[in-house]
């Protein structure tokens, strides 16, 4: 491939209308992924878990934009499940979203999805019952672009987690002991996430499936131009990221590409992704992913040089404590930006005295607050956070623009962290009817009740699990 990286023109205009399924090319090949119980190496320890195929992550899935994405899910676990295709805008009914849009698939059962991919980017799947996506049940899903405008040699996927499944008992046993108490571990805080991070330290943080002690290592030579493709995938840790000596040149993210921007590091939350190029030095280098307040990291070695030795995992990078992305660094490319909204709504994230309960506009999931909106109008979601923790918010089946108070136009994205006491506004243009989950990632405060719905028209009822 071209070594180009960016010129006038950096990015063409990809195609984002949704085709029909099977339209204009072969039937795509169904990919199986068969939900089961597993033991799986994280490094020097092996667990016993839940995962696609017996993999961690799951099975890499990619398509092109406007192609079709056909997977059959296979139930062996002895609990219901999904598969949620995080950050795609696909027919609502694919969308994995147990009892909004399916029915759970029971054990032994089987379901299948199919789907336009729409837009090119970096997304992942995971399942959205329970906490079983604080398991194993997760993995990439790439869609490349026919037009690529980028100039690059070579991608790696850098997929990020936190593990406690087989270590610590299970997230479902973590999830009650977090229900009995009305306190949180002040000692997780962070400055950047304005103060206390998380609900629980993992035991270990994962690149790629594995434990800083025995790394993931991504094999290259000097002077590449290398995409990296970062995915955090985990259920209650922000990742602050960096590649030691060097800088990363962020061009996309959650899929959407942005004017390109060169930081020292970035924070990714739970649900994020970002693609970032970087020129590789002759040498065997670090990439650390700090798991943000709580003083430890996940870790993995690019390396370009065989003689070159290993790095320790707890090398120091000054990189972490560098130059820092923001949203208001970051702008969507003129052809992805939104129209202005013609209203309003504000959505109060909140916390109940119970400690262990968290809101949308004061409600829980169990009786879901609802924002109405009808198709084709684009409206501004003012996210009020009145918690005493950050949170990141998604909203599933739509994209939308983050307006920073630096200007009028902003990313493109479908999760954003939202701090505490803090007021962000995302416009939401209305274009893909349905009952749409919008909820926190964080999937303890999720199953502790931060959970509402986007949904076009009249309230509709919800189905049964």
């Amino acid at each position: 491939m071209s070594r180009r990286l960016f010129v006038t023109g950096l990015f063409a205009t990809a195609a984002t209308a949704a085709l029909p399924v099977g339209v204009g090319a072969a039937r795509p090949r169904t990919q199986v992924l068969r939900a089961r119980p597993a033991k799986v190496s994280i490094g020097a320890r092996t667990v016993s878990t839940w995962t696609y195929d017996g993999r961690l992550p799951g099975t890499r899935i990619e398509a092109t934009a406007g192609g079709v994405v056909r997977a059959r899910l296979v139930n062996d676990l002895p609990a219901a499940t999904t598969v949620h295709w995080h950050g795609i805008r696909l027919d609502a009914r694919m969308d994995g979203a147990p009892g909004y849009t399916q029915k759970p698939v029971p054990p032994g059962g089987t379901f299948d999805y199919a789907f336009t991919t729409p837009d090119p980017g970096t997304y992942f799947y995971h399942s959205h019952v329970g906490m079983q996506n604080d398991r194993g049940l997760y993995g990439p899903l790439i869609v490349t672009d026919p037009h690529e405008p980028l100039g690059y040699d070579q991608e790696f996927t850098v997929v990020l987690d936190d593990w406690l499944d087989g270590v610590i008992g299970t997230p479902d046993d973590a999830l009650r002991r977090l229900n009995a108490s009305t306190a949180h571990d002040d000692t997780l805080r962070s400055d950047l996430l304005g103060g206390v991070t998380a609900e629980l330290r993992h035991p270990y943080y994962l690149v790629n499936g594995r434990a800083a002690e025995t790394p993931e290592v991504f094999e290259s030579k000097p002077g590449r131009l290398v995409r990296l493709r970062i995915i955090n995938a985990a259920a209650d840790t922000a990742f602050r990221v960096a590649l030691g000596g060097h800088r990363l040149t962020v061009t996309h993210t959650d899929g959407f590409p942005c004017a390109p921007l060169t930081v020292d590091t970035i924070l990714i939350g739970m649900g994020e992704r970002y693609d970032v190029l970087v020129r590789l030095g002759d040498g065997a280098f670090p990439l650390v992913a700090e798991a943000e307040g709580k003083g430890a990291r996940a870790f993995a070695i690019v390396r370009t040089s065989r003689k070159a030795g290993a790095p320790r995992s707890g090398v120091r990078l000054s990189e972490l404590s560098g130059r820092r992305l923001a949203y208001a660094d970051l702008n969507a490319r003129q052809a992805d930006r939104l129209p202005r909204p013609s209203r309003s709504v504000t959505v109060t994230l909140g916390m109940r005295p119970s400690g262990n309960e968290w809101t949308m506009n004061d409600r829980l999931a169990a009786d879901p607050m609802r924002l109405r909106v009808e198709r084709g109008e684009t409206i501004r979601i003012v996210l009020d956070n009145q918690s005493p923790m950050w949170h990141p918010m998604h909203l599933h089946g739509h994209t939308f623009q983050v307006r920073t108070s630096s200007g009028p136009q902003g990313p493109r994205k479908d999760t954003v962290n939202v701090l505490p006491r803090e007021r962000l506004n995302i416009d939401v243009h209305a274009d893909n009817p349905g009952e749409w989950m919008f909820h926190c990632h964080n999937l303890y405060h999720q199953e502790q009740g931060m959970m509402g719905t986007l949904g076009y028209g009249p309230a509709k009822r919800m189905m049964k699990h």
